[in-house]
């Protein structure tokens, strides 16, 4: 007989039962404090994943028909500077708040920072500069941020 077991029954009937029904309070307490969110947490995360994919699979069905239409008219005018260019463009996309930084680095090329940005819209806004101004990511480096979706990003950027 454990040592347990041998508490367990040296108990008188009244603290059995008291230990008892605690044991099975303490298990409910774990099942609603800890499970329960980790299933909500789950469901959520899978709700995100399904709404992601259907997106994706949207994406690619127009990705021939938007490609077929050729790049946008537009675009940077001679005179607005890649500075000037960023700037209003970040700001237009929503990420005016997270570009901390803009440094230029060589010729035609501009170095940024931006922090607790949308990865969504930074992936969003990067290609946009692309298609419709012909700047290209030179280097990126993207780290995770405190909250799920929000990343830390440097880049380079260079006007073709």
């Amino acid at each position: 007989m454990s040592a347990l077991a041998r508490w367990f029954s040296g108990l008188s009937e009244r603290e059995r039962r008291m230990v008892s029904i605690g044991g099975v309070a303490a298990l409910a307490l774990l099942l609603l404090a800890v499970v329960l969110p980790l299933n909500l947490n789950v469901a959520t995360a899978s709700a995100r994943v399904d709404k992601k994919r259907s997106d994706l699979a949207f994406i690619q069905s127009v990705a021939p028909e938007v490609a077929a239409a050729g790049p946008l008219a537009g675009g940077a005018t001679s005179s607005e500077s890649l500075v000037v260019l960023i700037d209003r463009s970040a700001r237009e996309s929503g990420l005016g708040s997270a570009l901390t930084s803009t440094q230029p680095s060589g010729d035609k090329s501009l170095r940024l920072r931006l922090d607790k940005a949308s990865f969504d819209l930074l992936v969003g806004w990067l290609a946009r500069l692309a298609d419709q101004h012909g700047v290209a990511v030179e280097s990126a480096e993207i780290e995770g941020g405190s909250e799920p979706g929000m990343v830390n990003a440097g880049l380079v950027l260079r006007a073709r």
